[in-house]
This record gives C-alpha cells, structure tokens and sequence, in this order.
C-alpha cells in the first residue's frame, strides 16, 4: 500500500522544497504518494510545480497531487507534516511593530514574548481544525509539527484533542551540535551527545568525541572575547550548560539582555532579525516562482530535517534517534507534567516513542519553568476562552516583564488583540484596559 504524506502549508515553499529534497533522497520512499495542500492557488500551483523538479532531480517518482480542500488533502494521509503559518509576513510584521512602539525589543519573537503569544493565539483555531480533521478522515496519521510556537502548539493539540500521534520538530538540537563540532575541530559524525530540555531552551547535557567530554574545551574557548560577545556562550559560562538555540532565540526567553540597551550592543543582538528572514523567504519564494515559470532548474540541497528522517524509519523500520516535542508526562520530573518537552525520541517501525531524561539541573529546570509558566497561560487563555490569561501570559513572560510596568502590559495585549482581530477566536477579542 502506498505510503501518503500530506503537506499543509505546501505554499512555504522553500521549506517544503527542503523536506522534499529530503525524502526523496531515500530510495524507499522514491514512490510515496505526496499531497499538497495551501489555500493559496498560486502558492500551491508552485509548490506542486517545484516538488515535481525536485522529484526528477532526485530520480524519484513520486505521485504528486495538489489540493486546495484540506480534508480532501488528509483523507487516508499516513502523515500530515504541518507548517502553516497564520497570517503570514504580515502579522509577522504587526508582532514586532505594536511592541516596539510600547518599547518591547523582540529579535525572532516566534516563541515566547508578546510575538509568541499572539502567534499561538492566531494558530490555535486553525490547529483545532486540523486535529479534527484528522480525526475524521485519517485518524490513524502522525501528526509532524513544524509550526511555532512549538511548546505552545503541542500543548494546545494535546489537551484540545488528546491526539497521542503529535510530535513537534525543531532542526536546532541538530544544527547547535553541527556547529559546536565545527568550532572544536571535530568529525560531526564522531560525536556524541544527549540534550533535553523545551523548545528553542533545550540544553547540551553530554557532549564527547570517541569518550571525551568536549565540556572542557568549549570552556577554554568560551574566554575568547568575541564569544564571550554572544549570548549562548554567556548562558553557558553563567550556567555550566551550552543552549540549543541561536542567541538571537535565546536572549528572548530570560529577562536579562533585550531590556538594557548595554547588552543589546555587548552582546551584538540584531533587534527585529526575523523581519530580515520574512523579507528574505518572500523573496526566494520570488526566485523560484520565476524559475518555475522560466522552466529554469531549481537548485535544492537537502536540510537534514527530522520529518523525513521519521517517515523512513516507520515506513522501514529502520530504527534512529531524533528529537521531538511532545506532552512532558514525566519525561523530564522537574518540569511540568502538563507542559510540552524536547527529549530524545527512539523512530522505527512502531512510531516516535519519547525517552524519559533524569531531572535537570536546577538552574536549568527554573528557567524551562518560566518558559512553561507562560505556555501554559496562553494555552488556558484559548482552553478557558478568558481573555484576562493573555495578560497574565504576558505578565509572566521574562522578556516583556522586564520592560513595562504591568498596566502597560495590559495596554500592549489591548492593541495587540485589536490589530489581530478576526484571526483569533472571538472570546478573547476583548480589550481590557489596564486593569
């Protein structure tokens, strides 16, 4: 029987050419079935177009198929990769312009922050209706999630849905120790290591090449001055533990580096990075609509995604180790049962089956529980439908806390939840002042 994949929110182009590049790589997967959804024509029509490129390239003959009605896209879907992403550059846009005005500096503002909070809220009514959906049409599919904010998202379809085929993927566990083996001169392939932690906050607890722990040399280099000007290596001399995320990632997620103007230039954050992304994923999606529609090759390397990587091992069996977010349970005790975790995950033919991680070290756990507190409040903002947990999201979240007195808080939420409007469900499109 053929396998399906259904890609929602095939009309990310760039990142759908990149796990389709992927797939396509293994010989076992050269003949799956591949559907297309968006609710973006245009989108889709280049999106179908680019996979039947890359699916030449790769000399693999899949059956493509594009679709504008979703349940049509899903029905019998073995795994839905979802990356949509609710109102596009343009609500990216509003996420950091409303704050900047209330003096709230956000660097990707994807995850947590007053950016992260309003990007889930936009997100839940839609993941709703995609786990139902599911439910209906396949129920029997892996949910692969992509879409930030990533804790948030896997908590909201956990509880809304209780679906137990949810894994979150995230490429930085990967690409953060890609880079480490890279700066100390070491074969990738050699290393070992074992990382736990939430999403976008995940930490580096074991790093060695061929037995030796790598520890002691990162600390060496971490005296170099132009690392020492990089937020991941000042966590890392203030904590003993390297983050799986960029600086530009983590300096949102504590309330010590984006309110102080100082450390903005010590540590050379790019205030408003992400819009520099946004523009540039706008423009590539540019360059290969033109390329599609000149009938120029389309040149694409692989990503070393996890989504492909799962695929493979449950269609095969073939058994490997990756890192996924899914509901805690226990998997990390000093962390929040409820909240959504990044643990290793064992793929083989039985599915993703998250391992258990000892307790974190404390300094690491008590800020995993900040990071979860906030969740937590925007998930039960949207369970509860009570526009007030906004606020006390945002009251708790470090970064924003930091910056404003809590009336001002509660006027940036107001203003925000007025420009997003009709993208989030209608409990919780009320402003209310500052108190």
């Amino acid at each position: 029987m053929t396998t399906k994949i259904t890609f929602v929110g095939a009309g990310s182009v760039v990142f759908t050419q990149g796990l389709l590049a992927d797939l396509f790589a293994y010989p076992e997967l050269a003949e799956v079935h591949v559907a297309l959804h968006d609710i973006d024509p245009e989108r889709l029509r280049i999106a179908h177009a680019a996979a039947g490129r890359i699916a030449e390239a790769r000399g693999a003959k899949p059956v493509l198929t594009a679709h504008l009605d979703r349940r049509e896209a899903l029905d019998g879907a073995d795994f839905v990769v979802n990356m949509v992403q609710i109102g596009m550059g343009e609500a990216t846009r509003v996420d950091f312009d409303i704050p900047a005005r209330f003096g709230v500096q956000q660097t990707i503002g994807d995850t947590l922050g007053v950016g992260g909070i309003f990007r889930a809220l936009r997100t839940f009514p839609f993941l709703r209706e995609l786990g139902e959906d599911i439910a209906q049409v396949c129920p029997r599919a892996w949910l692969l999630n992509y879409t930030n904010p990533m804790a948030m998202n896997v908590q909201y379809l956990s509880e809304t849905l209780g679906p137990d085929r949810v894994a979150g993927l995230c490429h930085s566990v990967y690409w953060t120790v890609h880079d480490l083996a890279k700066l100390l001169e070491v074969p990738l392939p050699e290393v070992t290591y074992h990382a736990a932690g939430i999403n976008h906050q995940a930490w580096i607890l074991r790093l060695e090449h061929q037995g030796a722990d790598l520890y002691p040399r990162l600390a060496e280099l971490s005296e170099d001055p132009q690392l020492r000007r990089r937020v991941r290596f000042d966590m890392f001399r203030r904590l003993g533990y390297y983050p799986t995320e960029t600086s530009e990632h983590s300096s949102e997620y504590v309330p010590w580096y984006l309110g102080h103007a100082s450390e903005i230039e010590r540590l050379r954050l790019p205030i408003g990075a992400y819009l520099d992304v946004v523009a540039e994923n706008e423009a590539e999606y540019e360059r290969t609509r033109q390329a599609i529609e000149r009938d120029e090759p389309l040149t694409v390397e692989g990503t070393n995604e996890y989504a492909p990587q799962i695929i493979h091992s449950v269609v095969t069996g073939t058994p490997r180790t990756v890192y996924g977010n899914v509901l805690n349970r226990g998997l990390i005790p000093n962390l929040p049962a409820t909240g959504a975790v990044e643990v290793p995950c064992l793929a083989d033919a039985t599915g993703i089956r998250p391992t258990r991680v000892d307790a974190l070290p404390p300094q690491l756990a008590a800020l995993n529980r900040t990071y979860l507190s906030t969740t937590e409040l925007v998930v039960r903002a949207a369970v509860e439908d009570d526009p007030r947990h906004i606020r006390h999201a945002a009251m708790t979240d470090p970064a924003t806390a930091a910056a404003l007195p809590v009336e001002r808080i509660w006027e940036l939420c107001d203003e925000m939840v007025l420009a997003h409007g009709d993208a989030l469900q209608p409990g919780l499109r009320k402003t209310l002042g500052s108190s």
